[in-house]
């Protein structure tokens, strides 16, 4: 039963997100300092060195963090991630904390999920303001590229395997 017969809050259709959706992405878990974000917009930059770039809330205690501290651990999140990847994306309860979702190491570059055993410890280059969201340019400092069975994917709003 519902008590309405359309959706309560009607938004008009952004054709520019509608497009991004199809696109898919590789869920990551961004941590720099004391703050975390899921991030699925982003790509790699081959070279020497390599970087990462990735698309921030610009709002975000990451885009803070990240310009203070100037480091930074992106982690490419698998599956059995899901309800952390929620937390650290402020779609889901987080009582104590998004850190309190999983199990963390300590690195040079800040706290990595001890679990994600494809993760990078990055430098900061960079930042610009791009549409709605904040581009981290990152040079890739430390890189450790593990099992990727069962990767978690963004695509459509949802987590997809």
């Amino acid at each position: 039963m519902t008590i309405h017969s359309s959706h309560p809050f009607p938004t008009p259709e952004d054709p520019v997100r509608r497009w991004r959706g199809r696109l898919g992405g590789r869920v990551s878990l961004w941590t720099s300092g004391s703050a975390g974000l899921t991030v699925s917009s982003l790509m790699m930059a081959n070279g020497s060195p390599g970087a990462v770039l990735g698309l921030l809330d610009p709002d975000s205690d990451l885009r803070d963090e990240l310009e203070e501290t100037g480091v930074g651990v992106v982690s490419l999140l698998h599956w059995r991630h899901r309800d952390l990847a929620e937390a650290f994306g402020g779609t889901a309860p987080a009582p104590g904390g998004a850190f309190r979702t999983g199990s963390w190491e300590t690195t040079e570059f800040g706290r990595r999920l001890a679990d994600a055993p494809t993760w990078a410890g990055v430098r900061l280059v960079s930042m610009q303001e791009i549409g709605w969201s904040v581009l981290a340019t990152c040079e890739i400092v430390s890189l450790e590229v593990g099992d990727d069975t069962d990767p978690l994917v963004h695509r459509h709003g949802r987590y997809e395997r």
